[in-house]
């Protein structure tokens, strides 16, 4: 593998179609397309300045580094990707990307990130102004995770979540095969249009949570007093600890609670309306 270290380089594709790179101690300042379809590369110590740095990239790891606002949009249309101990602070990362794993990652502006990925392990990432995070993405597989930002995991599919504070309005939207272990997700609207979303020891918070959702499942759950108007046109099998401040026109299943503040079974009911309230 061929080293370059101290080094540095501006302008337009400095290193592109580079196989079996190493960069140390390397600036990619101003400029476009610094890494471009290249392979077999390795980042180690380095600061992303320019734009497009990672594009048509096929395996490479990235330690240790920082890609400052100037490097938006820089890591699109790659595979076999892992980062660790990285500070990401441009917006518009990782698109039509295939197999990454974050570790140790911090990504400060997270707007309109994960788009269309495929494939996908964090592990102890946090997230911030992450608005759209993760729209259309699939095989998800997350855990020690922190995030801010709304709309986030839409219309994503096999994702798998454990020890994870969201907070995000409209989270989850339109999802199907998402399971949530051991976590807080505080946001209203969430998990509207879902299928087979199932939430095990979380506790939740947000006006009209769980709306026209398909299979949902939720065990050994907590419901903040916020959660108002609860599991409209859902269908559903709910085991919630503790009061549930309102249920409204659930389908069909069952739902137990210790206790509720108001149930509401209206003209609206959609068929079968069987919910069992318990």
């Amino acid at each position: 593998m061929e080293l370059i270290k101290d080094k540095y380089f501006e302008g337009e594709r400095p290193l592109f179609a580079s196989r079996g790179l190493r960069l140390e101690n390397v600036v990619i300042g101003p400029g476009e397309s610094a890494v471009k379809e290249c392979a077999d590369i390795e980042a180690v110590d380095c600061e992303f300045k320019g734009k497009y740095p990672f594009w048509h990239v096929d395996g490479f790891t990235i330690d240790n580094c920082v890609f400052r606002d100037g490097a938006r949009a820089a890591l699109w249309y790659s595979r076999h990707l892992t980062m660790r101990n990285t500070r990401v602070e441009a917006p518009k990362m990782f698109r039509e990307m295939e197999d990454l794993t974050l570790e140790n990652v911090v990504i400060p502006d997270a707007q309109e990130t994960l788009w269309h990925c495929d494939g996908v392990r964090l592990k102890n990432v946090e997230v911030d102004k992450a608005d759209y995070l993760f729209m259309h993405s699939s095989d998800i597989r997350i855990e020690d995770y922190r995030q801010q930002g709304n709309y986030s995991f839409q219309y994503c599919r096999n994702v798998e979540i454990s020890n994870a504070v969201i907070h995000s309005r409209d989270a989850f939207w339109a999802t199907e095969d998402v399971t949530v272990r051991d976590s807080e997700i505080h946001g209203e609207f969430l998990g509207w249009h879902s299928k087979r979303l199932h939430l095990i020891n979380c506790r939740i918070s947000g006006t009209q949570p769980l709306c026209y959702a398909t299979d949902l499942v939720m065990e050994n759950c907590v419901m903040d007093a916020d959660c108002d108007l609860a599991f409209e046109c859902s269908t559903l099998r709910a085991t919630v600890n503790g009061r549930i401040t309102s249920v409204k026109n659930p389908r069909s299943g069952s739902i137990k609670a210790e206790s509720y503040g108001e149930i509401i079974i209206d003209k609206n009911l959609k068929a079968p309306g069987d919910c069992v309230i318990s």
